[in-house]
């Protein structure tokens, strides 16, 4: 069993780190569902470890070159572009 769990203060911590408005009924509700979250990591725990000698295969494909959208066309769609770019709202 986990020994640290989430209160409704420290979701309210981290939706304000974060900038997340949210409301008292939020914070109740994420906190409980950091409670779930931390129980099915509890029950990871429990899970037996397996000695056995793990066989890794590449499931990637090889890079290849292949043709693509010319810039224009990529750029076709955005809502702003700048210097042949897309534009995005600023993050401050």
């Amino acid at each position: 069993m986990s020994d640290t769990s989430v209160d409704a203060d420290e979701v309210r911590h981290v939706a304000t780190l974060a900038r997340v408005d949210l409301d008292d009924e939020e914070f109740e509700e994420f906190a409980g569902q950091f409670a779930d979250i931390l129980t099915y990591f509890d029950a990871l725990d429990e899970v037996p470890e397996v000695d056995a000698e793990t066989e890794l295969v590449n499931v990637m494909r090889p890079d290849e070159v292949r043709e693509s959208l010319a810039q224009e066309e990529a750029l076709a769609n955005a809502a702003e572009t700048e210097d042949g770019f897309f534009k995005g709202p600023k993050v401050s």
